[in-house]
């Protein structure tokens, strides 16, 4: 019995396939998505058991946040130092990176994001539990940082996916990290069962 040796799929096609996604990713990000900030125009019209609610899943959102890995460049390092003894994230319940989306709800950005990664992303954020968070770290996660004039570059994570909350720096160091974490955490406290638990 021979096998057959070769690809299936000659490398000009996957190349075409390629080229054709990224491009197609790309005329669907020529604008940000809007951040999820619509708590804010939320009047406060809930009676005190859906409040009691409200607030205990909210304690159980805000204390257990599962991040998942998606840190294509150097920020990457400073996300570790946050997760070393001194700064401690497992206070936040976040001491285990997930390596699957379908097991997380936070997704922190780190580094620069080229057009060839973004599908990639956009994929793990579908993927992700709801309800789901995303924290951009750092200034190339924001605005694309000092490579945001390359044509290969994404200028900024929220062209992507919706972003709740930035954190800048280049790199951050893991104190402003954690100050992110902390006005996330604040953000989620806010969502309410009312609304179908959109903000």
């Amino acid at each position: 019995m021979e096998v057959a040796k070769g690809y299936i799929y000659s490398d000009t096609e996957l190349d075409r396939y390629e080229g054709e996604v990224i491009e197609a990713l790309k005329e669907r990000s020529r604008e940000p998505i809007p951040d999820p900030d619509k708590w804010l125009d939320e009047e406060l019209g809930q009676n005190i058991l859906l409040t009691t609610v409200d607030t205990i899943l909210n304690w159980a959102r805000r204390s257990s946040l599962w991040p998942v890995i998606s840190f294509p460049a150097c920020c990457a390092f400073e996300f570790l130092g946050a997760a070393s003894p001194r700064f401690d994230i497992s206070r936040f319940g976040m001491e285990i990176i997930r390596a699957s989306p379908r097991q997380a709800d936070l997704m922190i950005t780190a580094g620069t994001l080229t057009w060839k990664m973004a599908p990639q992303i956009r994929r793990l954020y579908d993927q992700m539990a709801e309800p789901k968070w995303v924290i951009a770290m750092g200034a190339c996660g924001i605005s694309g940082g000092i490579f945001k004039g390359s044509y290969s570059v994404v200028p900024g994570y929220n062209r992507i996916v919706p972003v709740d909350v930035y954190v800048p720096g280049c790199p951050p160091r893991p104190e402003t990290l954690l100050y992110g974490i902390e006005m996330l955490r604040k953000k989620i406290n806010k969502r309410s069962i009312i609304t179908g638990g959109k903000q």
